[in-house]
């Protein structure tokens, strides 16, 4: 089994010279875990990706990536060790048995090939855990309903069922070593795992030795710690995933309270100690809700007080300076990152080569966490890289050459066109951006500006400031262009990137005519009530059938600015596409704290004598709501006027135009497709046919063997 070095030894005087003179140094140690010893502290922590055992391919091109980009330890997803843990449909690893080995090692050996170590996290998820393609029944500490949405429970594990989960653990361990693993977790984390499960006190109710006291609660990980150290301690680094508090309060773990007495109980045990809050919506907060980086830092912050052993620490940590300052105030020994190593896998690279006005920040969106929700590869907003470095061959900062000369014109300056025009620098071409505003960025300028979404302008932040530094690139603003205006330019290859817009006529998701009555109230887009602040007296009307996450964070965002708001929606919850983002409770909580009045399973049937006739969406019964204005959040529709009159001159011979719409003009989606879209143009302009479908259609074959 390959190794990545496990000494600095050889390191020339005059390199170490230079190496001590970058700013950030310290942040480039090597930390000892166990038997094995990190290239530096960059340690990108277990975190789910959507390919596990389906795509071992993809999976291995995507952690490589982040080993080439610096990290210095690459951690595998969530691993079931057995089949009595099968979290089916969501494409976790398995090492069920040496069956998967294979598969694994591709991932080690890619890792290793960059000198960095890799980490599997193995998983036993008790009552998270369906197992709907193995049947077998779920069992935890209790017998109790799976977490699932699924009329199932889980039994309570007897003894026998507690002795085969640590054989099975013990073996799985020696499977991931064979595999090349150099550090093996022991899991206890986002009550998705047993040990966790027998830990807190409202989820394991037993009477025996393994339940009542904290020490007896805690029996099961000390044995799995032991047990895993001595069968591959003197090989592999034994870390400790621990969600030390469940911001439950007291209904739950605390970290002044148990939290800290776990740590204290097991100080030694593991080689490395990686500590978190629970659960996955805690751990995972997105920036709607935390906007501020380090937030797990006050709950997690006194466990290197009490082991001698490294601690990482987690907390959508992107920033150099709070990194080190972590580092030197001993809070941490290594800088945890799941979300950061998404959108910038070459963070640490950055940092190392003082390039860190090049890191593309973390938004803290959650759309990589709604593609594991979804069963699909993972995705990001800032690196629509994320997720195709198999499929494709892309890497976030290295992109195939220009094959001519050409010049290149983008109209529109939204997500999608600064991405096509940022790639299309990068390839070498000569670009020319247009955009119609006297400001980049399109929609994200908008949606950044509403509560809780500030960071979310990263995404146009991070672009703008390549552009400006490209001299390949020209930028005009304040310029509206025509297809007549485009002719005079003379360049013939146009990459349309001009957005879209909401509609107002009430079509959506839930019905396809306009709704009738419309004149005779005032009825706003979600850009027109924000900027008609002043004139608006409620209550307004938000009325939502995209059903995605707009319509909630409008409601929010007026109601703070003290305007009563009705949110009306035929969905049986607020804003329900959030939930796959982790987000939906704390929405809908926000709303009802906000003194938002929500009127769920209603669609908005007619507006008659300033009154919307509500029908509901089960019954057809009719409710009636006073109703003077409304903001429709309902459908997008495409701004194709320029793409269809550039398509018609070159249909009537006037012109021979290479015309690409791309982004929202194409099809309205998320910021994340927008920015795909603009990056799948660029990468496909003058590829050949052959070559664009290659990329479109490569998947991983199951062997027939």
């Amino acid at each position: 089994i390959r190794r990545p070095p496990r000494s600095t030894q050889g390191v020339s005087s005059a390199a170490s010279d230079v190496y001590k003179r970058q700013p950030y140094s310290q942040l480039f140690e090597s930390v000892q875990i166990g038997p094995v010893v990190t290239k530096n502290r960059f340690y990108q922590v277990p975190h789910c990706c959507g390919m596990g055992h389906l795509r071992p391919r993809a999976h291995a091109a995507m952690r490589a990536v982040k080993a080439k980009g610096g990290w210095g330890v690459v951690s595998t997803e969530e691993a079931e060790i057995h089949p009595s843990s099968d979290l089916a449909p969501y494409a976790e690893q398995r090492v069920w048995d040496k069956k998967d080995i294979p598969a694994l090692k591709l991932m080690t050996d890619a890792v290793h090939e960059h000198g960095a170590l890799a980490a599997i996290e193995l998983t036993h998820s008790g009552h998270n855990s369906t197992n709907l393609f193995s049947r077998i029944p779920a069992m935890s500490p209790n017998a109790q309903a799976v977490n699932f949405l699924y009329p199932k429970q889980a039994r309570r594990m007897t003894k026998k069922d507690i002795s085969d989960f640590r054989a099975w653990h013990r073996r799985a361990a020696l499977n991931a070593r064979d595999a090349g693993f150099d550090i093996v977790y022991v899991y206890a984390g986002h009550g998705m795992s047993v040990a966790q499960q027998f830990i807190l006190p409202d989820m394991n109710n037993r009477t025996d030795e393994y339940g009542g006291s904290l020490e007896n609660r805690l029996r099961l990980t000390r044995e799995l710690l032991e047990e895993t150290k001595e069968a591959i301690g003197d090989s592999c680094g034994i870390a400790f995933r621990f969600a030390v508090d469940e911001l439950k309060g007291k209904d739950g773990m605390q970290f002044e309270e148990e939290g800290r007495a776990v740590v204290e109980l097991l100080a030694e045990h593991p080689d490395l100690w990686d500590v978190n809050v629970s659960d996955w919506s805690n751990d995972s907060q997105t920036s709607r809700f935390q906007t501020e980086e380090a937030y797990q830092m006050p709950y997690v912050g006194f466990v290197k007080s009490i082991t001698t052993k490294p601690v990482v620490g987690v907390g959508r940590l992107t920033s150099p300076d709070l990194m080190l300052k972590l580092v030197k105030q001993g809070t941490l020994d290594l800088i945890g990152a799941a979300r950061p190593s998404i959108a910038d896998p070459y963070l640490p690279n950055k940092i190392k080569e003082q390039k860190t006005d090049q890191i593309k920040e973390c938004i803290g969106c959650n759309i990589c966490v709604s593609s594991d929700n979804f069963s699909v590869p993972i995705r990001c907003t800032q690196n629509p890289t994320m997720g195709e470095e198999w499929r494709r061959g892309w890497d976030p900062e290295n992109i195939k050459p220009n094959v001519t000369d050409q010049k290149v014109l983008v109209v529109g300056s939204g997500p999608s066109g600064l991405e096509c025009t940022v790639q299309l620098a990068r390839r070498g071409y000569q670009v020319t951006l247009a955009e119609a505003k006297n400001n980049l960025g399109g929609r994200v300028l908008f949606e950044s500006s509403l509560k809780g979404l500030s960071n979310w302008k990263r995404v146009v932040d991070n672009r703008t400031h390549e552009i400006l530094q490209k001299n390949n690139v020209e930028v005009y603003k304040d310029s509206r262009l025509t297809a007549e205006l485009i002719g005079e330019l003379g360049i013939n290859n146009i990459f349309l990137a001009t957005g879209s817009s909401w509609r107002k006529d009430g079509i959506g998701r839930s019905r396809r005519s306009p709704i009738q009555g419309l004149g005779g109230i005032s009825v706003y887009s979600p850009e027109e009530v924000v900027q008609s602040l002043e004139d608006i007296n409620g209550p307004l009307v938000v009325y939502d059938d995209e059903q995605g996450y707009l319509a909630g964070v409008i409601a929010d965002h007026l109601s703070s600015e003290k305007v009563e708001i009705i949110f009306v929606t035929p969905a049986s919850v607020v804003s329900p596409w959030t939930d796959s983002t982790l987000e939906q409770k704390r929405v809908q909580a926000s709303l009802i704290n906000s003194g938002v009045k929500i009127i769920c399973n209603q669609s908005i049937k007619k507006i008659e004598n300033k009154t919307a006739v509500l029908e509901c969406v089960f019954s057809g019964s009719i409710t009636k709501l006073p109703c003077e204005s409304i903001v429709m959040v309902t459908e997008r529709i495409s701004d194709t006027a320029l793409y269809d009159s550039l398509i018609q001159n070159n249909f009537d011979g006037k012109t021979s135009y290479n015309i690409k719409i791309i982004g929202d003009a194409e099809a309205p989606g998320l910021i994340a497709d927008a920015v795909y879209l603009g990056h799948l143009a660029a990468q496909n302009f003058e590829a050949s046919d052959a070559d664009i479908q290659r990329g479109m259609f490569m998947r991983e074959m199951p062997s027939l063997k």
